[in-house]
């Protein structure tokens, strides 16, 4: 083979049916589309609503919940109605409570969880950026 011929064979090998097969690397843009997750890679600052806005609506239909079943539950006991009625508003007055009093917990909970998240975020993006610093020298 002479040297003129070698470029003719590496064409002819560019378009070969096996390299159409060949899957393209995993780039770092490739990467951030396919994160399920907040991706590291983006930089837009979210605001606070943005981010506490999911545990601030479950803290006031929890709200919501619970303040309805002590108005129920206010009725069962302050009201002259019937013996049936009565017991209807004694067992689901309770129950309103419960489930009012329950969301509204995983409400305040889910604060602290998301305030540690978004350090380990911040965090994250700074090693992420030092580790690019330092390996990319």
């Amino acid at each position: 083979m002479t040297m003129e011929e070698l470029p003719k064979v590496l064409e002819v090998d560019e378009k070969s049916p096996e390299s159409k097969d060949l899957l393209p690397s995993q780039t770092a843009s490739s990467l951030c589309i396919s994160s399920r997750s907040e991706s590291v890679w983006t930089t837009t600052p979210r605001s606070n609503w943005e981010i506490y806005r999911k545990p601030i609506v479950i803290m006031s239909v929890g709200t919501a919940i619970l303040l309805f079943g002590v108005v129920i539950t206010c009725l069962a006991y302050l009201l002259q109605m019937s013996k049936k009625t009565i017991d209807a508003l004694k067992m689901t007055g309770p129950a309103f409570l419960s489930l009012g009093l329950m969301t509204l917990v995983c409400g305040l909970v889910w604060v602290p969880i998301i305030k540690k998240k978004h350090k380990q975020r911040q965090k994250s993006n700074f090693f992420q950026s030092l580790k690019f610093f330092l390996l990319n020298r």
